[in-house]
């Protein structure tokens, strides 16, 4: 918990520096905070399961970026949170991502690369394995 709060803490400041003076004692709490990243990846992981519906609109462009978002989560598991990698929420990242296992598929041939890519060029060996499958359903039709 407290790499968690120096995490958001830091994450703050940065979110801070962004805004005005007399708009910074305002925010109290980052928009992207360790939870909130958490839960982002949950809700992509649960568009993806079977028997997920909704009318709420997901385009291709919204997959693209939860994925940049789940980099986030692995690039704080390694850095900032790489004690709690061992612990709680190491687990909850194992179960969500495999419950993302579950719900996708191998994608060998990167057939969504043409509309899903990193926004971090890097190789793709590199990349995490939520690059390199697609939902069994694609959740932006």
């Amino acid at each position: 918990m407290e790499a968690v709060a120096r995490c958001d803490a830091e994450r703050l400041e940065v979110e801070r520096s962004r805004v005005a003076p007399e708009l910074r004692e305002r925010i109290t709490a980052p928009v992207y905070s360790v939870a909130d990243r958490f839960a982002s990846w949950e809700r992509v992981v649960r568009r993806m399961e079977p028997g997920w519906t909704s009318d709420d609109f997901y385009p291709i462009s919204a997959y693209e970026n939860d994925l940049d978002s789940r980099d986030s989560l692995e690039q704080l598991m390694n850095g900032h949170l790489a004690e709690a990698r061992e612990g709680a929420l190491g687990r909850l990242l194992s179960k969500l991502d495999e419950r993302f296992v579950a719900a996708t598929e191998p994608d060998p041939e990167l057939s969504l690369r043409a509309w899903v890519r990193p926004t971090k060029a890097r190789p793709e060996a590199e990349l995490g394995v939520w690059w390199k499958r697609r939902p069994l359903r694609d959740p932006w039709d």
